[in-house]
């Protein structure tokens, strides 16, 4: 925990849960990299039109219409080329459209949250199929198949639910036996991930300005956007806020300000602001890939979601490890790739900074390639054809086991 007792205000507090902080304090990390002042990472700008054409033909390869889903949980669900929420939801016909998008949000808000890096030691080997899935798929596989037990609905007979008193007292036990976690197959931070679900159902028991006089359901989402749109739309930003709202006091207190945990923030010397915040730079990863997860469940409600952009870039290790591998980040010192480091590192944090900058740069780029423009390439389309899968791409280029270059410790619940 790094607790700081300076004086905090409310709007600070705010502030730093906004994509315009991550944007305003990664940057600064950024100029301190031009002017060639950080510890870490050296930039080379000159290598990243060479980067954005590997993006384009990554991009080509896999969508040559330019027909782009978002980068989000519901990619996953479909892993293999089968198509498993249209499977879990034909066992409720007649189904309307609210409820189904009510489904649909109480199965990817925990499928998110337990989406952490698993480890390379992890995988899951799913029933009827006996396809053997690890790493971010594997996990959405596992939730999804746990969530079709109503694991995480109170309402016996109807499973496909998340409801905020059985998630409250969902056991750890039913994460290790779900995700089949053994002595052989060893996943990262199954208490740690269990925790994040207890909480969040304790914290949506207690959420007076979200769920206030409705069902304590994560669903209900679906119903606040509802009423949040004027005119069939929504700015993103909202959507990210309501996310914020339930999240907040989920987040492990690593960083904590004026007595509140900030989540997925971390330390670096150059985001000096002079403010109780100094040094702070938020990315809130786990929160913004929530949001891009929302867009779809919503989409199919009938709503528009606008001002996608204003969320950012996801850093998170295929992007970050796709600058590396592109040599648009150069490491400084053996250390870099020679040594594992602890997620909240000044190391990692300088990374993450980094590659939330250059993800809007190289969208610039690949988008005057393709020419489209950020409406019809929004950024969280530019992630899924092109950045993640590049980085994915690239790394098994580089290396046999298809890993990241950077080596970082986690407990699974990094925001």
């Amino acid at each position: 925990m790094t607790p700081i007792s300076a004086p905090v205000s409310a709007a600070l507090l705010a502030h730093l849960r906004s994509p315009k902080a991550i944007r305003e304090r990664c940057a600064m990390v950024f100029e301190a990299g031009l002017a060639n002042r950080l510890e870490h990472f050296r930039l080379d700008l000159m290598q990243l039109p060479a980067a954005a054409d590997y993006v384009v033909e990554t991009i080509l390869a896999s969508h040559p219409d330019l027909d782009i889903p978002y980068h989000s949980r519901w990619r996953h669900f479909s892993t293999g080329g089968i198509d498993r929420w249209a499977s879990l939801v034909a066992e409720r016909p007649n189904l309307s459209d609210l409820e189904k998008a009510r489904i649909a949000i109480d199965l990817v808000v925990p499928s998110v949250l337990l989406d952490a890096g698993a480890g390379p030691g992890w995988s899951w080997t799913e029933p009827g199929t006996g396809a053997v899935v690890a790493r971010s798929e594997g996990l959405a596989l596992a939730s999804i198949a746990l969530f079709r037990t109503g694991a995480f609905s109170a309402q016996p007979g109807n499973p496909l639910r998340a409801d905020a008193n059985a998630l409250a007292q969902l056991p750890s036990e039913a994460i290790a036996r779900a995700f089949q976690v053994g002595p052989e197959n060893p996943l990262i931070g199954v208490e740690q991930r269990a925790g994040l679900l207890r909480r969040l159902g304790s914290a949506i028991q207690a959420n007076s300005s979200l769920f206030a006089g409705t069902e304590q359901r994560i669903g209900h989402l679906a119903d606040l956007a509802m009423g949040a749109a004027r005119n069939g739309e929504i700015q993103a930003t909202t959507l990210f806020w309501f996310v914020m709202q339930m999240l907040a006091p989920v987040w492990p207190p690593r960083v904590v300000l004026g007595g509140v945990p900030l989540g997925d923030v971390g330390r670096h010397p150059a985001a000096a602001t002079g403010d109780a915040g100094s040094g702070l730079v938020p990315f809130h990863k786990l929160s913004q890939w929530l949001t891009y997860s929302l867009l779809e469940p919503l989409e199919w409600l009938g709503l528009r979601i606008i001002g996608l952009d204003r969320l950012t870039g996801l850093p998170e290790y295929r992007n970050g490890g796709f600058f590396v591998d592109a040599g648009v980040l150069v490491p400084r010192h053996a250390g870099v790739l020679g040594e594992p480091h602890e997620a909240t590192s000044e190391l990692v944090v300088e990374w993450r900074a980094l590659t939330v900058c250059l993800l809007d740069r190289i969208a610039d780029l690949v988008r005057e390639r393709l020419g489209r423009d950020a409406d019809s390439l929004p950024l969280a389309k530019v992630l899924e054809g092109g950045t993640w899968s590049a980085g994915r791409r690239i790394a098994r280029e580089k290396r046999a086991d298809g890993g990241p270059p950077i080596t970082v410790l986690s407990d699974g619940t990094i925001f």
